[in-house]
């Protein structure tokens, strides 16, 4: 090892130590560990600080995100926008430097720090990656080639999710994809071995890796950029091991007190002292190695970017179709016209049930959106999501699909699919990813779905089987829950459609969204087409369905409860009660419309009933009453478990009415009329 190359290493270990140590928070001992892999891998890296989203650089994703003070000391080594002073507000309320790495920093390509979500994301980075090269490469013209790299440790191995995603990237020969496994044995309950011991060099293979080894991850440099050599030349994805000292340096390395507490004064500077700097000084980066990695990465990354450039300027002129979608896509843009291919219906049209509408719509709308890429986890045939004429993304070797094509076969994954799909739409290029199951089992997609929201990745699931309607399965298969779950998300959309027009308005929305990520909730059993919905009625998120002269009540209801709330109108009618009924497909879309469209919808002065066949929770912020559920379901054929729980016009008739009489002779104002 080169002396200026020993001095970078430091400087990495030690950028990190401060960081730790200005905020007496965080965790020094991986990054101290990890120095020299993270030194060998960004060196090598194509990058171009000053375009950070330029579609053909390298990816890195610190899947251990709480050793997150290692990436930062790499961004700012690296020429990213990220300066000392943001190094010394590590951790502090509104820095650049949260505790976490988010994706809003320059050069963080996803959010991590929910152990296992990191290396699960990498692997829908190298789908995309392939996906793309697969459409746009052309003979003499590579686009697109480029590595994902990602450094992992025992607490992401541990966790599901990183299993589903790993065994799925090894079937689909990932070669693209390089992981390093930081082998320290040390987690914040100590050792490894009261907890894991299982041989993680067998378990890869076993899922069709290439595993490799370095047996001094600390400090062979040359062994680990042998590995990494190796690596770009297997025909798989690699995991390469590396045995490390956790905290290496500090008087306590190896052990977990090194692993989330900052080192103590005199550990810090006996480790300064050791390293060759000044221990009275902090945050200090001696030039030459700036200049290194100018030298080394920084001048050859720009350089990258504009022979790329200038290859792409020939492709446009040899293959202008191809280029002109790729422009197309990386301004962020969709087809002209492309919403006039979704399908819309009147009451004329037969009922169906709103999974067969949401088929419909993606067989319409999937060839003339390149961008959108989706699968199912192992439930194709019942969560309905492959457009008729599409190609499974597999590797041609299989003989099952190509890269080019855009169904992924996730198994049964539920969890991994999530992580991997918000992979997929990190990488950029403007993918759409989409993935089914039922909606029961998003629950265990939660961990993913919810770094959807915190990270803005537009993804979409497509979540069939919504509620007590899919009948003989039973409770373990019924949602109660989910949906009040979801919709206490942040940044999330949750639609729960009626009929064909809202369907393509859920499509709609949920598409054109950049920065929020779509739940929609699918019926098993088949759905009368409304009179009054629209797509752009639908879009607003709630609107009149059926209105009524001077209402008495207003009925909220989404999914199949509306054609019940509708039907409970002429029962309600007969006894003399007029009834306005709401769609209300999608609470996110509401709250975002104007005050005086929201009270146009839900007005003062008359009592307002939701009814949802699921839990009641979240309704109280609309309505004044609620009938929903708040136990589990019952197996049993649809109609009869519906007529249960009373979810018929009669039991939805029975309780407007009493919604009117205890509401009679008091002054009803809107629930959406509050202080703030």
């Amino acid at each position: 090892m080169s002396e200026i190359e020993q001095l970078a290493i430091n400087t990495i270990g030690l950028l990190s130590v401060d960081q730790v140590a200005a905020a007496n928070s965080g965790h020094p001992g991986a990054p101290l560990g990890l120095s020299t892999v993270a030194h060998a891998i960004w060196k090598q890296m194509r990058i171009n600080p000053k375009n950070p989203d330029w579609i053909n650089r390298d990816r890195f994703v610190l899947s251990n995100g709480h050793s997150v003070a290692l990436l930062y000391s790499l961004l700012h080594l690296f020429g990213y926008p990220l300066a000392l002073n943001d190094l010394k507000q590590f951790r502090q309320l509104g820095s650049k430097t949260p505790g976490h790495p988010e994706a809003e920093t320059p050069g963080i390509d996803v959010t991590t720090g929910p152990l296992g979500q990191g290396i699960s994301n990498a692997v829908g980075l190298a789908i995309a990656q392939k996906n793309f090269a697969a459409r746009f490469n052309k003979p003499g013209y590579t686009l697109s080639d480029s590595y994902t790299y990602v450094v992992l440790g025992d607490g992401c191995l541990q966790e599901g999710v990183s299993s589903e995603a790993s065994s799925l990237a090894g079937h689909l020969q990932l070669n693209n994809l390089i992981a390093f496994y930081d082998d320290n044995h040390i987690t914040i309950d100590g050792n490894t071995n009261v907890s894991f011991t299982e041989d993680v060099n067998k378990r890869y293979e076993a899922y069709g890796w290439n595993v490799l080894h370095v047996q001094n991850g600390n400090t062979d440099l040359a062994a680990i950029q042998a590995a990494l050599e190796q690596a770009k030349k297997s025909d798989k994805p690699t995991l390469i091991r590396l045995t490390t000292i956790i905290g290496y340096g500090s008087l306590q390395q190896g052990t977990h007190s090194v692993h989330g507490a900052p080192l103590k004064a005199d550990d810090i500077k006996q480790l300064k002292t050791k390293f060759g700097f000044n221990p009275e000084e902090s945050f200090v980066v001696p030039q030459e190695v700036y200049d290194y990695y100018q030298k080394e990465t920084l001048t050859p990354g720009a350089a990258a970017e504009e022979e790329w450039n200038a290859l792409f300027a020939s492709y446009a002129k040899e293959y202008p179709t191809e280029a002109a979608e790729i422009s197309r896509r990386l301004s962020g843009e969709f087809p002209e016209g492309w919403e006039s291919q979704l399908p819309t219906y009147t009451p004329a049209d037969k009922p169906l049930a709103t999974r067969k509408l949401s088929e419909i719509t993606l067989d319409n709308i999937f060839d003339n959106l390149p961008e959108l890429i989706g699968g199912s986890a192992d439930l194709t045939g019942s969560n309905l999501t492959r457009s008729k004429d599409a190609v499974d993304f597999q590797p041609e070797n299989t003989g099952l699909g190509t890269y080019n094509g855009r169904y992924i076969r996730y198994g049964v994954r539920e969890h991994g699919m999530g992580a991997i799909m918000n992979g997929i739409s990190a990488f950029g290029a403007h993918y759409k990813p989409y993935g089914g199951t039922f909606l029961n089992f998003v629950s265990y997609a939660a961990g993913a779905v919810r770094l959807s929201a915190l990270s803005g990745h537009p993804v979409i699931w497509v979540a069939t089987h919504d509620s007590i309607g899919l009948g003989e399965d039973g409770p373990t298969h019924q949602p109660i829950e989910t949906l009040a779950h979801f919709r206490a998300t942040p940044n999330l959309k949750v639609w729960r459609p009626a009929d064909g027009n809202e369907v393509s308005a859920a499509y709609k929305v949920a598409l054109e969204s950049n920065h929020t990520p779509s739940i929609i909730a699918l019926s098993r059993q088949n759905l009368p087409q409304l009179e009054g919905s629209s797509i752009e009625k639908a879009s607003k998120g709630a609107y009149v369905l059926k209105d009524a002269e001077n209402p008495d009540v207003i009925l909220l209801a989404t999914g199949s409860e509306v054609e019940i709330a509708v039907n409970s109108t002429e029962l309600l009618k007969a006894n003399g009660i007029n009834a306005r009924v709401v769609s209300f497909p999608d609470f996110h879309t509401f709250d975002q419309q104007s005050k005086e469209y929201q009270l146009s919808v839900l007005p003062d002065g008359v009592p307002i009933l939701s009814v949802e066949v699921l839990s009641p929770f979240g309704w109280s912020k609309y309505s004044h009453e609620q009938f929903g559920l708040s136990r589990f379901g019952a197996s049993g054929k649809a109609p009869e478990v519906y007529k249960l729980f009373e979810f018929t016009p009669e039991g939805v008739a029975k309780r407007a009415e009493k919604t009117v009489a205890f509401y009679k002779g008091q002054q009803v104002r809107s629930p959406l009329n509050r202080a703030f």
